[in-house]
């Protein structure tokens, strides 16, 4: 049984598409719609900014998808139905005192769609969550499931474990679990200068670490993350206020020449809070406003000098780029198709308000990070071409290999990853 509309579109809007969207409530009604359809793309949660699941055919949500969360005896992997949200799972798997070792600052994404793209935290010694995948129960091109893991259909399995969804549509992923635990998360603000010279070392010293800086100001708001004793869960939901950012943000699109003056207003605020709770309640924050997204990920040694770089661009340009920059840091990973996957990042996250125009800015700072050795999110805004694509991932070629042998008539393909993978 499947129910269906017409029409999709992204997170923030600027992706859409006039397909079916077709809700399976079980297996079976997902395996004949697969089977039936000339091409089918699987959605989740829409926070790709890039049209990874455009499509004019039919495309698939599995939000209405029966399953149940099963745990190892080990209690050291769970199987997860794949359509359940980040914040669904990691409140079910906290009833059986268990947790997801790392996650990023927002949880509606589906587990299937954070995976696939290669969604994560930050902390020197932990990946992505592709990282955390131990099997995928796929329902291929023919209709059919199939089982992969490390020793069952092996190359299947370590394409899967970055997908973008080429080779199937996941319904249960195996994931490895952690014991439950609390975090204090700490918010502070210091000198952009200071942190340029110290951050190395505070990566090192938290197991979790990030900052924000606003492009025209000379703070940054700091944020750690560490364990802690067990405590209620936090009052709050957000680790910081969005009203006055709201409204400084719109009279930037009213008036994107104030953008530098807003900001060190802003900047002038008292940033400093603490919360403290279980872990899945802490990594999240609600993040409301709109926004356009591009993530480099570079090298971690090149890193700030990158951020320094374009923050210097933007600043000479005076450029309404109205968002701060996220920094973060990944551990390297073994994933064919993973940015990380050459060494350890800093991910450097720009965004800009969805009202405003984003695309010339992205492109000049894009510039710069490829510059400095990076590789982009696949989920957030690039330009990589087909030739981008076998320079900078060696296994390219190997993973189109395994879609072919996956998917010989393309019937996951649409034509954005037609161009780089097809």
């Amino acid at each position: 049984m499947a129910t269906a509309e017409a029409g999709w579109s992204n997170w923030s809007g600027s992706v859409r598409a006039p397909a079916t969207v077709a809700r399976p409530t079980n297996e079976a009604a997902l395996s004949a719609l697969v089977r039936e359809a000339a091409k089918v793309r699987a959605v989740g949660a829409g926070h790709s900014f890039m049209p990874l699941c455009q499509s004019d055919e039919l495309i698939v949500s599995l939000d209405a998808m029966a399953g149940d969360l099963s745990i190892a005896p080990d209690r050291q992997t769970a199987r997860i139905p794949a359509g359940w949200s980040i914040k669904r799972l990691t409140e079910a798997l906290w009833q059986h005192g268990l947790a997801l070792a790392n996650q990023g600052d927002v949880n509606p994404q589906a587990l299937a769609g954070a995976m696939a793209t290669g969604t994560h935290g930050t902390g020197v010694d932990l990946g992505s969550l592709s990282t955390f995948a131990r099997g995928f129960r796929l329902i291929g091109a023919d209709g059919a499931a199939r089982w992969c893991d490390a020793q069952e259909n092996p190359d299947l399995f370590a394409a899967q474990r970055l997908s973008l969804g080429l080779f199937g549509i996941a319904t249960e992923i195996e994931v490895a679990v952690v014991p439950a635990f609390h975090l204090v998360e700490r918010i502070e603000k210091r000198r952009w200068d200071e942190i340029r010279e110290s951050y190395d070392e505070l990566a090192e010293q938290h197991r979790h670490i990030e900052f924000w800086i606003f492009p025209h100001a000379e703070h940054v708001i700091l944020k750690t993350l560490t364990p802690c004793d067990p405590c209620d869960p936090p009052r709050s939901t957000s680790d910081v206020d969005e009203s006055a950012f709201r409204r400084a943000l719109d009279i930037a699109a009213f008036a994107p020449f104030l953008t530098p003056l807003l900001q060190r207003a802003m900047m002038k605020t008292r940033f400093d809070g603490e919360r403290r709770g279980p872990a899945h309640s802490i990594f999240p924050s609600d993040r409301t406003i709109r926004f356009e997204e591009m993530e480099y990920e570079l090298p971690r040694a090149a890193g700030l000098a990158a951020l320094d770089a374009v923050i210097g661009w933007i600043r000479a340009g005076r450029l309404p780029v109205t968002f701060p920059f996220e920094y973060r840091t990944v551990a390297a990973d073994d994933i064919w198709m993973s940015p990380m996957n050459a060494g350890p990042v800093a991910a450097i996250s720009m965004h800009q308000y969805a009202k405003m125009q984003w695309a010339d800015h992205f492109a000049g700072a894009e510039t710069i990070f490829r510059a400095h050795g990076g590789r982009p999110h696949w989920a957030k805004r690039h330009t990589l071409t087909r030739a981008d694509v076998d320079a900078l991932y060696p296994m390219a070629e190997r993973y189109r290999a395994v879609r072919r042998a996956a998917d010989p008539h393309g019937k996951f393909l649409n034509p954005h990853l037609e161009a780089l993978f097809s």
